[in-house]
């Protein structure tokens, strides 16, 4: 297939006022001027006077844990009895046949970063899915990508009534803190026979620290769950400890501490912020935050965590951003490149680049306007969504 004569953005460092994509067995195999264009495919589609963007990223959601228009019998998204649980999959919780999936792919939103809950201190393993398909299985795009963690005020309101620690912001990091030590310290144990199997016994398998060895090792990052500049600090602060690459999740003051996350380097998920402040953590909410945050120079993702704003409303929230101050460009590398970045897909999604998915939405004019829709998505090179087919 070759889209053509399309106003291309790659969200890399060229885009093309009218290019061409050829796509061969779900990849971009050629991206370029429409100057240099060959014609000799069966299958032409014309998008002159469109825009072309990659599919775009949720960074943080909560789709398919949190299923659409049910209660308890749907919410498998935190495992509310356990404070340590990071042998959970949140590839064994989703159900793909919710409706927010398709809404979703109708949304432009082609893959998301699917995380569990942050009830507990430590939650369970996150995964990056494609929103299309019907066995989740085969949505795989990375798993796992990184270990939830989770500080401040949901850990303590969880457990406050139960007669369980923890029930302060002390104990929620002590708990971190000794499971990471027991996680070291189980590795280490496990290289140690891997080495010298006559002189080192090998550890009794512990599926819990078992699911911690790949962040110890460094493969997988930790998304910590942090709204307040304490609790952003405490994240920091145990990473540095257990040499870990830190995410930090909402950061809804991040905007008050930007100077210190930009000299940090560390990644930034912002949002929601089209939302109501429905706790005390929340009482600085602003969607004045994410722009801030970047023009400090912090490269980061702008997040729906589904359902608290519906996946399909991604765009909004970063047209939201632009309206209190964020660039346009960035917020929409916020949704796209960054978030690709942030979670280790890079090399597969986040822009439009030989080689890569052909992940693609097609829009007339920018998805920043709250007026426009996609006008058609595609996944891994497949029509998946075309709205005027729809609205015939």
């Amino acid at each position: 297939m070759i889209l053509k004569n399309a106003n291309i953005h790659t969200m890399e460092s060229k885009d093309y006022d009218k290019g061409y994509i050829k796509i061969e067995n779900g990849l971009i195999t050629e991206i370029g001027s429409m100057e240099d264009y060959k014609s000799g495919s069966d299958k032409e589609v014309d998008l002159s006077g469109l825009d072309v963007y990659p599919g775009f990223i949720d960074a943080h959601s909560h789709i398919g844990l949190m299923e659409d228009s049910l209660g308890f019998e749907g919410e498998d998204i935190n495992e509310s009895t356990d404070p340590v649980t990071p042998q959970l999959r949140v590839i064994d919780g989703i159900n793909p046949m919710d409706e927010c999936f398709k809404e979703a792919l109708e949304g432009g939103v082609t893959a998301v970063a699917v995380s569990p809950g942050s009830a507990n201190p430590i939650a369970g393993q996150i995964s990056v899915f494609r929103t299309y398909g019907k066995r989740i299985d085969k949505m795989v795009i990375k798993s796992p990508i990184a270990i939830k963690f989770a500080l401040g005020e949901n850990p303590k309101n969880t457990y406050k009534d139960s007669e369980q620690s923890p029930i302060t912001r002390m104990a929620t990091a002590g708990i971190i803190y000794e499971t990471l030590n027991k996680a070291k310290r189980y590795y280490e144990d496990k290289q140690r026979h891997k080495e010298n199997k006559d002189e080192y016994d090998k550890p009794e398998y512990d599926a819990k620290l078992e699911a911690l060895v790949p962040l110890i090792r460094g493969e997988i990052k930790a998304h910590f769950h942090a709204h307040r500049a304490d609790d952003i600090f405490t994240a920091l602060r145990i990473s540095k400890e257990f040499n870990i690459e830190p995410v930090i999740v909402h950061a809804t003051q991040g905007h008050l501490i930007a100077d210190e996350l930009k000299n940090e380097n560390v990644d930034i998920f912002s949002g929601p912020f089209l939302s109501e402040r429905s706790k005390p953590e929340l009482k600085g909410l602003t969607p004045e935050s994410p722009g801030i945050m970047s023009k400090e120079g912090i490269k980061l993702s702008i997040v729906t965590d589904h359902s608290v704003i519906p996946e399909q409303y991604l765009t909004l929230c970063a047209a939201l951003a632009v309206r209190e101050g964020m660039d346009e460009e960035e917020a929409l590398k916020a949704i796209t490149l960054y978030p690709s970045l942030s979670l280790g897909v890079y090399d597969k999604i986040g822009s439009l680049k030989e080689g890569k998915y052909a992940d693609i939405v097609v829009y007339n004019g920018t998805p920043l306007d709250f007026k426009n829709k996609p006008i058609m998505v595609m996944v891994e090179g497949n029509v998946v969504y075309d709205r005027l087919k729809e609205e015939k």
